[in-house]
């Protein structure tokens, strides 16, 4: 009997209309455009404007996407998974809420957060449950509103993060394709380089905490940096050795967006030539869960079926690892 794989058959994205330049930076925070692009590799992030509009804007606007692309009516997933570091609000998973909004109405549906590695982590486990037989159709969507939880008088993270969502469809393969493998890891040791001091359990939401920026993430970036250049890599190269690929049978990989010299350090440690790297962050930055899925939003049309394609990703917590897929179609 062959094993059922999960595979990703369908891919939807949406981005917010208003562009924030590292021009308009300049008039914000002192910084420039040279600065940016040369540490980043960012030039531009979209910014969601919608007044009274969440991370489930984003989400619902890419899950409809899909299902027009795909020609899937929303009554016929089963499950709804939404990785996102900004959910609409405390306690009331956004997932949920998403999950009505389309019609999944035989859905169940919940939150994961893992930082920038949720939408990895999101695959993991979408992939789990289409391979244990008990569901045919799971939508993993990855959506962040990170302007909500920026600091835009901090040039040390307004510089970096944007919003946006991506989507896609996990179903059962018989023809070995899909997810093959993965290296996932995480360490607490992260826990004081990237965060978000108030607003959980530890330091409840109080004047003072509003008052000290508290609610605003930040970031030790040297840190940060150091650990997800040597992770992602590691882990990147470590999945190639574990299923004996060599540098010409990696046709692509679909790196975490969150600085260009984290991603050629990874691709350079893998051995891939630089047209061989799925690479946007110069127009969206860092858009935290979203940047995997927009990568196989943008690219959707250069995968072909067989493709073999590493996923990598880094995040805080400290959170990381690796995804080893084979494309499951043409475009």
């Amino acid at each position: 009997m062959k094993k059922t794989t999960a595979a990703i058959t369908a891919v939807g994205g949406y981005l917010p209309d208003f562009v924030l330049s590292n021009k308009v930076l300049e008039t914000m925070v002192d910084t420039n455009d040279e600065w940016i692009t040369t540490r980043t590799g960012i030039k531009e992030r979209r910014i969601l404007k919608e007044e009274n509009a969440g991370t489930s804007f984003m989400a619902i606007k890419a899950a409809e996407d899909l299902l027009k692309k795909r020609g899937v009516d929303a009554s016929e997933i089963d499950m709804v998974l939404v990785a996102t570091a900004t959910p609409d609000m405390p306690v009331a998973a956004t997932a949920a809420f998403v999950a009505s909004e389309i019609g999944a109405t035989n859905a169940f549906a919940y939150d994961l957060q893992a930082a920038c590695s949720s939408f990895l982590y999101g695959m993991s486990t979408a992939a789990s449950y289409i391979e244990s037989g008990r569901y045919k159709k799971i939508l993993l969507i990855g959506a962040d509103k990170m302007s909500s939880i920026i600091d835009y008088t901090d040039r040390t993270t307004c510089i970096i993060f944007g919003d946006g969502a991506g989507a896609v469809l996990f179903e059962p393969n018989d023809e070995g394709l899909g997810l093959q493998d993965e290296y996932l890891r995480s360490d607490g040791i992260g826990r004081q380089f990237l965060k978000i001091d108030a607003g959980g359990s530890i330091m409840p939401a109080s004047e003072e905490t509003v008052k000290n920026k508290q609610h605003y993430v930040f970031q030790d970036g040297k840190s940060v940096f150091k650990f997800a250049v040597s992770n992602m890599a590691d882990v990147s190269a470590l999945i190639m050795e574990r299923n004996n690929l060599s540098k010409d049978d990696v046709q692509w990989l679909a790196p975490h967006q969150a600085n260009k010299r984290i991603i050629d350090a990874t691709a350079n440690r893998m051995g891939l030539e630089p047209e061989k790297v799925l690479m946007n962050i110069e127009r969206y930055g860092n858009t935290t869960s979203a940047t995997l899925p927009l990568l196989l939003y943008d690219f959707e049309k250069q995968l072909k079926k067989g493709d073999n394609i590493i996923f990598a990703a880094f995040g805080g917590g400290f959170t990381w690892g690796s995804i080893y897929l084979k494309w499951a179609y043409n475009s």
